[in-house]
């Protein structure tokens, strides 16, 4: 699993581009890439969290110009590896399994 950390700023540029951005990321999340995605309370930026390799993030990435539109900025990409949550290892088995 990979956590997409972006920084946002009050662009015009950034607030127009979300709605269509929001649409790839509902798509994303029905194809079973995407986790969950949601910005910080205060709006200063997001976190992603993908069900993807490092190259299938990459192509997310090169496909949604929203990543690189004024306002918006990848802070980092780091692997995670989930123990406990619907994202463990072995939770697709549910309690008492």
């Amino acid at each position: 699993m990979l956590i997409l950390e972006l920084a946002f700023t009050d662009d015009p540029e950034r607030l127009a581009a979300r709605p269509a951005h929001r649409k790839q990321l509902a798509d994303l999340h029905a194809q079973g890439k995407l986790v969950a995605a949601g910005p910080w309370t205060d709006d200063s930026g997001a976190a992603l969290i993908f069900d993807a390799s490092r190259s299938e993030l990459e192509a997310v990435l090169s496909a949604d110009p929203y990543y690189r539109t004024p306002g918006v900025r990848v802070v980092s990409v780091r692997e995670w590896a989930p123990v406990v949550g619907p994202a463990a290892p072995g939770a697709e088995d549910g309690p008492g399994a």
